[in-house]
């Protein structure tokens, strides 16, 4: 970027970073992880330890990377629903018109809803994936409209009409998907159109498939034919992928290496093409990256949001590597093969050879796209199968977004842990071992589990449906859990206690089984694919282990309490969900996968959940959370040359929110 430019972005700012305060180089009390909360949302801000350390070579690398991850916004917005964009700019117009009384209590809560709105990236929930309402009246708005100058045109009704656009993905159990989801994948066409769109495109004989559908949105034109329109420059979504590829060209110039290089004129290729050999290139020569500090994710990537587990949300990350903590990660890396040898899965699931797994402990620098406000602690990528197999994964965890949520939960007087713990040895467990065990259990979750395992021959990456997230996530979670009690953990220095392992059995069943329900409004089921996962793994476990009392459900003082009475049954019964998950995934068993997520990780009993609601609510704390970036500002010196970048940290949410809709909105 050059510095006129630079300069222009900078004063733009201005209104931001005088709201901010800079971080400090050490760890230092006054520093607030916290800083928003409304609804049942929580927002804080991270720091990035090793920032100092990097190089200005580095530095500037990871600028642009930041820069080209934050273009790619607003594709996220239209992706969760084709008019998110347009409440989104009916809401900004509203915040920044001037003369609004903005004491009333319903301007109030147009205020929440506009937080809301930002958070989830649109007007479903980022989580539970249901529409949501302004709690202020319709006619109130409409006058916020009429007073920011902003034309109705339908969109009052978009906004308050449950009847329009009621999920995300939409997850009713009768019904065409394609059509009762409001992401904006699929128009004018039925799921059984799309599936046969695709059956005849895919070669099931091809060892190294495409991730066919991944870039494109599927339409039906006039002539009454299916088609794809894909998601490139000249494209959908040009003007934001233009953006994003001029940030990644001048990311290019200044990478760390050659692979980096490589890598980056790939995607950039990519994106110009849409052509999905380029995507599997860019991502074979990304796996080869491991020398580097500075990494990033930049594509279409995850297929969560799709109801049919073929299209990808926009998703963007820069990362530096935290060289200490990966000491850990890379024993389980250079071990890898002897946890697939040993993994309690039948043979022929099993990977005979594992090539190039990567892991690595990391601090964020920069969130964007689905994985903002709202971001992941681990990644393990890239998704296609053959890859994996053939060229290995990378797997991440994400340290400085652990760390801040345990400094943020620090900040409050109350806990989740001793509302829902049995009794103090529980509490005692957790607080001794819990931190360390779960990040060992998402290390192998993601380092291993995420890369464990195969298809057999013919075997399509897409046969589970829109089952295959939930139950690949709770194939990761298995291999992570049985492992964390093996005692070749201790043997590798990994885990300090052969009894450590127990705090994270407690909590995952705790969690599974109870307190994760905390996320979900009364009455509804459990929809999201990670907490499938989890109730799916805990019902199961409890019910298999209920004859010989593996996981007892308790009462106290009115209270419900379910407590690991055999830890060891337990593991054996986490080998056993894992072999039959594999053998799922393996075979292409959809009609069994289909009936574990429906069984065990669907319903939840109505007086259990309104237990919980009422006991979390006591609690006054909020199920989820989600970040605000640091800003990185170039430096200059008295010539006007760039000396250093250094991150500045908001404390404005809403500040934030609104720069990057004036500064990166393209669509």
């Amino acid at each position: 970027m050059n510095k006129l430019a630079t300069m222009m972005i900078i004063s733009g700012m201005a209104a931001l970073a005088a709201s901010c305060q800079y971080a400090p180089k050490g760890e230092e009390p006054a520093f607030k992880y916290t800083i928003d909360s409304f609804a049942d949302l929580k927002v804080m801000r991270y720091q990035i330890p090793g920032w100092e350390n990097l190089s200005l070579q580095q530095k500037e690398y990871a600028y642009y990377l930041a820069e080209a991850a934050k273009y790619g916004r607003d594709i996220l917005w239209d992706q969760n629903c084709k008019d998110n964009l347009r409440v989104r700019h009916a809401v900004e117009a509203i915040l920044e018109a001037d003369g609004m009384d903005t004491q009333t209590p319903e301007y109030q809560d147009f205020l929440v809803y506009a937080k809301r709105l930002f958070f989830s990236n649109g007007m479903h929930h980022h989580y539970a994936e249901d529409k949501f309402f302004p709690a202020c009246s319709q006619e109130y708005f409409a006058s916020l409209l009429e007073a920011a100058g902003v034309q109705d045109e339908g969109l009052l009704d978009i906004i308050y009409n449950p009847s329009i656009y009621p999920q995300r993905r939409s997850t009713e159990t009768s019904g065409d998907l394609v059509q009762l989801s409001a992401v904006n994948f699929y128009e004018g066409v039925t799921r059984e159109e799309v599936e046969n769109y695709y059956n005849k495109m895919v070669d099931k004989n091809d060892p190294t498939p495409i991730s066919y559908g991944l870039n494109t949105k599927v339409v039906k034109g006039a002539d009454g034919k299916v088609y794809e329109l894909p998601w490139k420059i000249g494209g959908i979504y040009s003007p934001a992928l233009e953006k994003i590829c001029e940030q990644l060209a001048k990311a290019r110039e200044v990478a760390e290496n050659d692979i980096q290089k490589k890598a980056l004129g790939l995607l950039i290729d990519y994106y110009n093409t849409g052509d999905l050999k380029l995507w599997d290139a860019f991502n074979i020569e990304w796996v080869k990256d491991t020398i580097g500090t500075v990494d990033f994710i930049n594509g279409f990537i995850e297929d969560y949001n799709d109801p049919l587990g073929r299209k990808a949300s926009w998703e963007g990350y820069v990362n530096i590597k935290d060289f200490e903590a990966s000491k850990r990660t890379e024993i389980l890396s250079a071990n890898a093969q002897w946890f697939e040898d040993n993994s309690p899965v039948d043979p022929r699931f099993k990977k005979k050879t594992v090539k190039g797994i990567s892991a690595k402990v990391i601090n964020a620098v920069c969130l964007a796209g689905d994985s903002y406000p709202s971001t992941p602690i681990g990644i393990n990528l890239p998704n296609a199968d053959w890859i994996r197999k053939e060229h290995g994964s990378k797997s991440v965890t994400i340290a400085n977004i652990t760390h801040t949520y345990d400094l943020a939960a620090q900040e409050m007087p109350t806990s989740t842990l001793r509302e829902f713990a049995y009794n103090k040895k529980e509490v005692e467990l957790a607080q001794k071992w819990g931190t360390l065990a779960d990040e060992i259990h998402t290390d192998l979750h993601e380092c291993l589990g995420h890369g464990s395992g195969q298809l057999l021959p013919g075997v399509s990456t897409t046969a589970m449906g829109e089952y295959a997230s939930a139950l690949e996530e709770a194939r990761a979670d298995l291999f992570g859990l049985y492992y964390t009690a093996d005692p070749k953990m201790v043997e590798l220095g990994i885990m300090p206690d052969p009894e450590a392992y127990k705090a994270e059995y407690a909590n995952y069943i705790r969690n599974g089984l109870m307190v994760q329900f905390t996320r979900v409004e009364l009455g509804r089921p459990n929809t999201e694919a990670h907490m499938q996962n989890r109730k799916l793994i805990a019902e199961w476990c409890y019910e298999k282990g209920a004859k010989d009392k593996v996981i007892v459900k308790k009462v106290k003082n009115g209270k419900t309490y379910f407590v690991v009475n055999d830890y060891v049954k337990l593991r054996a019964l986490f080998a056993e969900l894992l072999s039959e998950i594999q053998r799922i995934k393996s075979e292409g068993d959809y009609e069994a996968g289909k009936a574990l997520i429906e069984k065990y990780a669907v319903n939840i009993d109505p007086q259990l959940h309104k237990e919980v609601l009422e006991r979390y609510k006591a609690l006054n704390l909020k199920p989820y959370g989600g970040f605000v970036n640091p800003e990185i500002r170039p430096v200059y010196n008295a010539d006007g040359v760039i000396t250093d970048y250094e991150p500045v940290y908001t404390d404005d949410y809403l500040g934030q929110m609104l720069l990057y809709g004036k500064k990166y909105g393209t669509l």
